[in-house]
């Protein structure tokens, strides 16, 4: 039962009791009634105001979350070859990165030597030596761990 229709209850056992109009009491009463209906009235109309600012709020989080995917998507277009989680916009990086702005480490074992596929979302990852021999690592793009389980030997027939 809602507020409004126990406010209207109310009222009936009111007019119920054959008050006489003209008496205080009664018109006290008739005084709370008529409050508690303005009361539920005013709960209501509140509730609905909620409900309508609930749906925009979500309506805004649904639109944040499509930007901020948007402007923090990893685009492999746009950035270093080489992951190192830097945005290079030179056009001419091929995974060297002494030839980018992108501020890489120059150190030759970090250079890009190893390209392997996500098996979730299909991206292209390079990886570097130094990349191998930590075990793991996120995909840049849909975040999933990737594990890598090589011996040394295994490497030096890659290299080969």
């Amino acid at each position: 039962m809602t507020n409004s229709e126990r406010a209207a209850y109310i009222r009936g056992l009111m007019d119920g009791l054959d008050l006489d109009p003209q008496a205080k009491e009664t018109k006290l009463f008739n005084a709370i009634v008529d409050l508690l209906d303005d009361l539920c009235l005013s709960m209501e109309e509140m509730e609905d105001a909620y409900d309508e600012l609930c749906g925009q709020v979500d309506e805004i989080d649904e639109d944040l979350g499509e930007l901020e995917e948007e402007f923090y998507e990893f685009d492999d277009e746009d950035d270093c070859d080489c992951y190192c989680d830097r945005d290079c916009d030179c056009d001419d990086c091929d995974c060297d990165c002494g030839d980018c702005d992108c501020d890489c480490d120059d150190d030759e074992d970090d250079g890009c030597e190893f390209e392997v596929v996500c098996p979730v979302c299909g991206d292209h990852i390079m990886l570097t030596e130094a990349m191998l021999d930590e075990g793991s690592i996120n995909c840049p793009n849909c975040e999933e761990l990737l594990e890598f389980d090589f011996d040394e030997e295994d490497l030096d027939e890659i290299e080969e």
